[in-house]
């Protein structure tokens, strides 16, 4: 009988071929209490397995298949990074040692509670880490239990065969990567997951976060992934199967043009160059960016050094983070954003006291009311200034007196490092995040004591439109076409052409092809993406004329209607 199950498609097109089920089945930790004098060897076996998980990690790290895409080896790494953390390595145990439970259930409870901090944080690449810290526990919780670490794969009898599991890891796609499979779906997961990520990286289609796709599929059933729209067919009739098949033909055809696109300058029918930099949230992101092709680095959040810790990073501990991204970058920009906290994004050390984060004590605003935080970040930044091209970025921006003060700190953060005789970059560029209206239409006053701007529009939509984003009652009024939004992005950009300072947009909205030329069209020549948009903007790019593309992206910034804004959007892509 044919179903659907519909999902997200975190990797586009089309893949047709029968189901292998993937054994990945979670397991209970079991709960008893010990005896004081048992405490002591129960956190020695705890260790002795996140010991051979390391191991483990290490092993598949060094027996990656050939051909397997790059930015694998960056995410066992960050399975590593996670496995040594303290709050997943070194809490369970003080948790044994308070409550005298065994090792898997004091981990369990830690895990869940990770997990509750990750699912409260807004920004999206960030919240989707809780896939990581899962994958990374559980794999700790079956060396416990004396379970193997995978569960073996079959090679398929014939023909194309689709994956179907509950969940998969990064090291999972070690075995994954040794079988041909023409794609895969999840129960779990989601758009910038790293298994997303490696299966854009692979070009395989695949749908996430189906639910119970693991439990309804049977082993063999005919399927069709549609990763485009996000649907998964069981069983279809041949009418259906031919569809698709056309579809995945077309698919593969236009993906080979695509990647042919990678070495080729980003330069617009009528000679305009065109900077497609990196989005990246973590030091080991920066692979991502270098197999992308990608200018520069247009936007590092810094928040990871800050986040799921009992206390503040130190200063030679950021120093490490931003001169090792700076040096792997080689000479191209890297543009670090200051510490953006305080809204969705918690720490522990943060005392959250405000009614409504996202409009109380956040990003600038509490670096400006924490000052030590701040001088410290900014001391390892200009530090870091010495190895290569860096730029900083200040977040939320308001006004013009949270900017002078912001200088100010920054301006005593150098004559510390002066009078220390510790070498830095004096002319370090000094950038600003217009995301809130205020900004956007102050947007001349602040150019003119800065170097560069910086649009973010994810916040910028939800501040201009009121609307919290990840509120499901209000999601669908998130509209970035919405005249407000669009002419508040034309007045900065206009800002920025009128005084001769760089404006980029590195939201949502600069990543999303169908919006790629009426932001060209608009003025913008800058746009800052995840890694994995790069070569789908690069592509409308390349068929671009922006002399050509000006006049509808005004008449579209004059029109009201939806309707109407629509109708001139498909003109500009067709």
């Amino acid at each position: 009988m044919t179903f659907s199950l519909h999902g997200i498609g975190v990797s586009g097109g089309y893949a047709l071929g029968r189901a292998q089920l993937y054994s990945h089945d979670r397991l209970e930790a079991p709960h008893y209490v010990l005896a004081l004098e048992h405490v002591a060897a129960e956190i020695e076996r705890f260790d002795e397995a996140i010991k051979a998980v390391r191991q483990e990690l290490l092993d598949l790290q060094a027996h990656i298949p050939e051909g397997a895409p790059s930015e694998l080896s960056a995410f066992l790494d960050v399975q590593i990074l996670i496995l040594g953390d303290s709050m997943l390595s070194e809490a369970p145990k003080r948790r044994m040692r308070v409550e005298r439970c065994n090792a898997e259930w004091a981990l369990s409870q830690q895990t869940e509670e990770l997990i509750a901090q990750f699912e409260a944080i807004e920004d999206e690449y960030l919240r989707e880490r809780r896939h990581d810290v899962r994958q990374v526990a559980e794999k700790v919780l079956k060396a416990l239990m004396g379970h193997p670490g995978h569960a073996p794969l079959k090679p398929a009898d014939e023909g194309e065969t689709i994956l179907v599991a509950h969940d998969l890891s990064p090291s999972d796609m070690v075995l994954f990567k040794r079988h041909d499979y023409a794609g895969f779906i999840t129960d779990l997961g989601g758009t910038t997951s790293h298994t997303a990520i490696l299966a854009r990286s692979l070009s395989l289609p695949s749908v996430m976060a189906l639910h119970n796709a693991r439990a309804l599929v049977r082993e063999g059933d005919w399927l069709i992934v549609d990763g485009v729209a996000g649907v998964v067919i069981v069983d279809p009739d041949q009418a259906i199967l031919e569809e698709y098949r056309l579809r995945r033909n077309q698919w593969r055809l236009e993906q080979k043009k695509l990647r042919r696109l990678k070495t080729s300058p980003s330069t617009t029918l009528d000679g305009r160059e065109v900077e497609l930099l990196a989005n990246i949230d973590l030091p080991a992101d920066v692979t991502l960016a270098l197999a992308e092709n990608v200018s520069g680095i247009g936007l590092f959040r810094s928040e990871f050094l800050y986040l799921n810790r009992d206390d503040l990073p130190s200063e030679e501990e950021q120093f490490e983070a931003y001169r090792h991204v700076v040096q792997e970058m080689a000479g191209r920009s890297v543009v670090i954003r200051t510490l953006d906290i305080g809204a969705d994004k918690s720490a522990a050390w943060l005392e959250d006291t405000s009614v409504n984060p996202a409009l109380g004590l956040r990003a600038i605003r509490l670096c400006l009311a924490e000052p030590h935080i701040f001088v410290t970040q900014i001391r390892a930044l200009l530090r870091a200034s010495h190895v290569g091209p860096l730029k900083i970025l200040l977040p939320m921006l308001a006004s013009l007196t949270e900017l002078d003060q912001a200088l100010a700190l920054i301006q005593a953060a150098k004559e510390g490092l002066k009078e220390e005789k510790i070498p830095f970059r004096d002319d370090t560029p000094m950038g600003g995040m217009i995301e809130v209206p205020a900004a956007a239409l102050a947007a001349e006053w602040f150019a003119r004591k800065l170097d560069f701007l910086s649009l973010g529009t994810n916040d910028l939509i939800q501040y201009t439109l009121a609307i919290d984003r990840t509120d499901d009652a209000v999601a669908h009024l998130y509209d970035p076409l919405h005249p407000a939004v669009l002419q508040l992005v034309f007045h900065t950009l206009a800002v920025g052409r009128k005084l001769n300072k760089p404006v980029s947009v590195c939201g949502e909205m600069a990543g999303d092809p169908r919006l790629t030329r009426l932001l060209l069209g608009l003025g913008l020549t800058s746009f800052s993406m995840h890694p994995a948009h790069i070569l789908s903007v690069k592509q409308q790019v390349l068929r671009s004329h922006i002399g050509e593309l000006g006049p509808i992206a005004r008449r579209l910034l004059r029109a009201g209607r939806p309707e109407r804004i629509q109708e001139l959007l498909e003109r500009i892509n067709a």
